[in-house]
């Protein structure tokens, strides 16, 4: 019995030593129910004496990837919060900081300037990158099965669901899976259940303990594809009111253009416990990202003024597949977090217009491997204030250096890098566009503090960001209108200097009253080429009743939601390469869209219902966040949660 004993204790081993020798080829390593009715066989519900069921969100408990990392294993009871419930597009769940083509699920673009988290080669299509790179799935511990399920039917055929389910199969063994799906309707011409934006997003995911913990496994499986039937925004003719522009029947520019781009990543996080204060990790992360373009140029030709390739018909493609081995050792001395690692990563790219093009002198690198070194420090001082760094190098030259401070005074961070031109900026070749670059590495640094006050009956955070870029690589309509392209990327040889203050509040009247004012002032202390567009003045702003009422049974929230920005020269859109670009013909008009919610929790369910664009309702003027395309009309949306633990 010892022996074999003895050799399921080396399993674990066994299983990491031969992921380490997988990864070597290019990897170098530096309680029982007591209710009066016994439960039956296959059933995981557990009753009291008075049959109420004691699972609940309490005990469905979940954390990130990045605290298991830190040793920090924060696992969290379900949130049933329902403040914002029904901020349910993209754009509202994170604050209004992006814009959209004005549906949901179209290409997004950042309001204010963002630094890239990967400073070694990318694909360079970023458009669409919020709606993956925001799902990665929360890893779960369970009491019993759990089941989310979350519905969303907007107005005009607009609609997503979630469903989450995660299951503990012995007390060391949980699995999980997430599906998100986004269907929205057309809304220009709009036609039931003719789709402008069909996307599916999945993923399945695992986490394994040793019996004596000292080996862990993490590993998921994502995929996303993500299609739009892209319009082109409205089509404009001279003599044509700013009224007859927000028509709901007005024309648009495209009729058979597609976008789309489909993603999945393979990804195994393993550690082993050497010692109490010591781990030595593997990280293995298999991805790919397909971007396609399709059109057939015959009906649409008018809105391009470039053609390449076949004359009647477009299907640009690029792909970009990385496989990516980390190895390291962390652990924990007292308060303090430490980590270093060593890192590769091989990449292949490909266009297949640019294989013909094998025998020119081009800016483009089909195959490489980068090598990083990194680390991460975090020390915390109690469970509210801690200071944490992140370094990372890659051995040719880039770089990435983080810092953030958080405490219940002060929050703080720092972020400095030097990163690679997306691969699709340097060369492209497809059916409208065709560029050959050897742009510089892009240097960004950006710092951000805000102060945290609590005085009586009003919270008060006042702050500011200040961000600064040299050799700065964006997209712009070029002046000369006869050029032949008409937007290309460009890098500037100045730099950029914005300075962003900021107040957030909440202030609370007659106990059930709150108001939420966020408002960000953007001032250009220097913006050579015009390189960056942002509204001067930006803010968002809620008003709302919040209470428990029969008792606690019903909890609500009612009021109203409001956002605003200046009139500026906002980025225009390419959809045939996916990227948003710099314009100074045209000027998006300030205009304040607002929201009337009511959001409730009633047990373990939640729904809300929201009128959106109320504004619009009256004035029959709407807005306008991308340059030619329509806002959201005025619109009423519906949608429900529902939490199950058997």
């Amino acid at each position: 019995m010892k022996k074999a004993k003895n050799h399921k204790g080396r399993l674990p081993r066994v299983v990491f030593l031969v992921s380490v020798l997988i990864a070597g080829t290019t990897l170098i390593l530096p309680g029982q129910n007591k209710g009066t009715a016994p439960a039956r066989k296959g059933r995981s519900q557990i009753v009291d004496d008075s049959t109420k069921n004691v699972y609940g969100p309490k005990t469905a408990l979940s954390t990130t990837e990045r605290s298991l990392f830190l040793n920090q294993n924060r696992y969290v009871p379900l949130d049933t919060s329902i403040v914002n419930y029904h901020r349910w597009t993209y754009v509202q769940r994170f604050n209004n900081y992006y814009k959209d083509l004005g549906n949901n699920g179209t290409a997004l673009s950042p309001i204010f300037p963002t630094l890239f988290s990967t400073i070694g080669v990318t694909a360079g299509f970023t458009s669409f990158d919020p709606y993956y790179q925001t799902e990665e799935p929360r890893y779960f511990n369970t009491k019993s099965p759990f089941t989310r399920i979350y519905i969303v039917w907007g107005g005009n055929g607009r609609a997503t669901t979630r469903v989450e389910f995660s299951r503990n199969i012995t007390p060391r063994w949980n699995f999980g899976f997430d599906y998100r799906p986004i269907l929205s309707d057309k809304q220009q011409q709009y036609q039931k259940a003719v789709r402008q934006t069909i996307s599916h997003y999945y993923d399945f995911y695992t986490t394994y303990k040793s019996k004596d913990d000292h080996y862990f496994l993490l590993f998921n499986y994502r995929r996303i594809r993500h299609r739009i039937v892209e319009n082109g925004g409205i089509l404009t003719r001279a003599g044509d009111s700013y009224l007859k522009f927000f028509d709901k029947d007005a024309s648009v520019n495209l009729t058979k253009a597609e976008t789309e781009q489909k993603r999945s990543t393979l990804h195994l996080f393993q550690q082993y416990q050497l010692a109490r204060p010591a781990q030595l990790y593997l990280t293995l992360d298999y991805s790919n990202q397909l971007n396609k373009f399709s059109d057939d140029t015959g009906v649409d030709n008018a809105f391009f003024n470039y053609f390449r390739g076949d004359s009647t018909h477009a299907a640009d493609q690029t792909l970009l597949t990385t496989f990516q081995n980390e190895a390291g050792m962390k652990g924990n001395a007292g308060p303090l977090f430490y980590n270093f690692y060593y890192k590769t990563r091989s990449y292949q790219y490909e266009n297949h217009y640019l294989e013909s093009k094998v025998g020119d002198v081009l800016a483009y690198k089909k195959t490489g491997t980068e090598r990083y070194i990194g680390g991460t420090m975090a020390l915390t001082f109690d469970s509210l204030t801690e200071l944490s760094g992140v370094g990372e190098y890659l051995l040719d030259g880039n770089y990435k250096l983080e810092a953030f401070w958080k405490s219940p005074w002060i929050d703080a961070s720092g972020r400095s890098s030097l990163s690679k031109p997306g691969l699709m900026q340097q060369v492209y070749y497809g059916s409208h566009h065709a560029w050959n670059n050897s742009f510089s590495d892009i240097t960004a640094l950006q710092l951000n503090g805000f102060l945290k006050a609590q005085l009586g009956p009003l919270f008060i955070s006042p702050g500011a960001t200040f961000s600064t870029f040299s050799n700065y690589l964006y997209f712009r309509e070029q002046v000369d209108p006869s050029a032949y392209q008409q937007v290309l990327p460009f890098q500037s040889h100045g730099s950029q200097v914005i300075f962003s203050p900021e107040l957030r509040m909440t202030l609370r009247l007659f106990r059930r009253l709150y108001l939420r004012p966020q408002v960000i002032y953007t001032s250009f202390l220097k913006n050579d080429d015009n390189a960056f567009q942002i509204p001067q003045v930006f803010f968002n702003g809620q008003v709302a009743y919040e209470n428990a009422l029969f008792k606690g049974n019903l909890i609500v929230q009612i009021g109203v939601d409001g956002h605003w920005k200046s009139a500026y020269h906002a980025l225009s859109y390419d959809p045939s390469i996916q990227q948003f670009y710099v314009q100074q013909r045209a000027t998006v008009a300030q205009f304040l869209l607002a929201d009337i919610f009511f959001d409730a929790k009633l047990k373990r369910g939640k729904f809300f219902f929201k009128y959106h664009n109320l504004v619009q309702a009256f004035t029959k003027i709407g807005y306008v966040p991308t340059p030619t395309y329509q806002g959201q009309h005025s619109v009423l949306d519906f949608g429900f949660e529902l939490l199950l633990f058997d």
